[in-house]
């Protein structure tokens, strides 16, 4: 069943998950001020599911019942489903123009349940067949699930079971008749606060000695012992003041809602584990995540860019600096930016691969390079931005100044640039290309779906280079033979 916008926001009113914000309780993540914004930008994925005129892109059909879904609910069954996925988001992020935090759960479901398949196969473990119901779950409630990956990590010079706190990595502490218990946090969990259900998986490759910590299962996100730690963001004061213009995107805020996820001794009942000390697959399901969630860049980063690339241009307009041969340059370069990470993530779904259990997974080499891309092309749009919208971003006054009887004539007058834009007007699009290109939203592009070094080593993984050598001493005329 789909859900409706307001269906998904009363559903999440009805948990009770534990969250702190500013060092204090939230009792209600829907009517706090600095956790709306975010809300809003997720239950747009549920309004434009119920969009006769987006259908095609945001539903797809179970392979499991045979129902309508949402998209963020499917495995992906062939190319052309990687490749609407793609579309859907670039068409998502230009409703937002932020994060609708749902890309991480879909990917999760999908890498999970490839490899559960793979590893019953060689284990002969009931694993697929949970993960499958679990799925079947998530699709008929059309839920929001967070995938959570990411551990803090500790001293990084030490595997998991080295550390001197082992709660470092999320990690068996207790296997019990009727399921097992886990301790330990996950970092910078997006949409971890209007989450339905939590997914946790491995962060890395593991050895027998850190079976433990090969540990993957679900969780309702109001589950005891999980404990919701919500990150500062730019603006963050900004819209608990109940600011408009200063917020810069007041409707969808800024990037995901991240959040510290504890995991205080959380029971794990058997039937929503996927995976428990299978060290050996700990790898493959880390690699299948990030080469689903690595695609996506293209098409969110791409449609936010688009938006980025439009307010540069309409500020230029309001400046009277439209027809300067070095803003136009400027700007067409954001754009060829924008449509190559674009093109990439097609261009990884076109080669998409199927895997064993008949889901098709985007080509990894591909992938990586449209994430490796964003950690670069993504600071350069926002350095254009900043050129072509010029140093008032930076020094405006409050807008709180602007309705104040005694200093709003002088803003109005003095922030004035082209004599039939109100003021408002400029000081609202500079605002929102602070908010669009801030500190948050670009170490998102870095970090976000893995570092640059993450990156890196799938391309030495996956480069084939021995195959490249060959091709060059063919062309070389170069026998191995001759040298002996």
């Amino acid at each position: 069943m789909l859900k409706t916008r307001d269906d998904y926001i009363n559903s999440i009113r009805e948990l009770n998950p534990v969250i702190y914000l500013n060092g204090e309780r939230v009792e209600s993540a829907v009517d706090h001020p600095v956790l709306k914004p975010h809300i809003n930008a997720a239950s747009m994925t549920y309004e434009v599911a119920n969009d006769p005129e987006c259908e095609e892109l945001m539903t797809a059909t179970s392979h499991i019942t045979g129902k309508k879904i949402n998209r963020f609910t499917h495995v992906s069954q062939s190319p052309e489903d990687l490749i609407k996925k793609v579309k859907m988001i670039r068409m998502l992020a230009h409703r937002t123009g932020s994060c609708f935090q749902r890309c991480v759960g879909m990917d999760a479901l999908n890498a999970l349940y490839t490899t559960t398949f793979d590893l019953d196969e060689e284990k002969g473990t009931p694993y697929h067949e949970r993960c499958t119901e679990f799925l079947k779950h998530v699709q008929e409630n059309d839920l929001m699930c967070v995938g959570a990956m990411t551990d803090p990590k500790g001293d990084r010079r030490l595997s998991p079971s080295q550390q001197a706190d082992p709660d470092m990595f999320v990690h068996i502490v207790e296997e019990r008749p009727d399921g097992i218990v886990v301790r330990g946090a996950k970092a910078h969990q997006t949409g971890s606060v209007n989450s339905h259900e939590i997914i946790v998986m491995p962060t890395m490759a593991l050895k027998e000695e850190d079976k433990d910590y090969a540990v993957s299962f679900a969780v309702p996100a109001d589950t005891p012992g999980v404990v919701l730690i919500f990150g500062r963001q730019s603006n963050d004061l900004r819209r608990a003041a109940g600011c408009s213009i200063d917020v810069g995107n007041q409707e969808f805020g800024v990037v995901g809602g991240e959040a510290l996820m504890v995991l205080d001794n959380v029971f794990v009942p058997w039937e929503r584990v996927f995976m428990c000390r299978e060290y050996e697959f700990a790898g493959l399901l880390v690699e299948r995540f990030a080469t689903y969630h690595r695609q996506n860049y293209g098409g969110c980063k791409g449609g936010v860019g688009d938006i980025i690339a439009g307010a540069s241009a309409l500020i230029a307009e309001y400046h009277g600096t439209e027809k300067a041969s070095h803003i136009r340059d400027k700007i067409v370069e954001m754009i060829h930016m924008v449509e190559t990470l674009y093109g990439g993530s097609i261009a990884c779904s076109c080669e998409a691969k199927e895997t064993a259990c008949g889901a098709y997974c985007p080509d990894p080499m591909l992938a990586n390079s449209v994430k490796h891309n964003v950690t670069r092309f993504v600071y350069e749009i926002a350095r254009l931005a900043h050129d072509i919208a010029g140093g008032a971003m930076a020094t405006l006054p409050s807008e709180k100044d602007l309705e104040n009887p005694e200093t709003a004539d002088y803003i109005t007058k003095y922030y004035s640039a082209v004599a039939d834009v109100p003021t408002e007007h400029r000081l609202r699009l500079l605002r929102l290309i602070e908010n669009m290109t801030s500190a948050t939203v670009l170490l998102e592009s870095m970090h976000g779906a893995g570092s640059p070094q993450s990156q890196r080593v799938m391309f030495a993984r996956q480069s084939n280079l021995d195959e490249k050598k060959e091709l060059a001493k063919r062309l070389a005329g170069i026998n191995d033979e001759d040298a002996k």
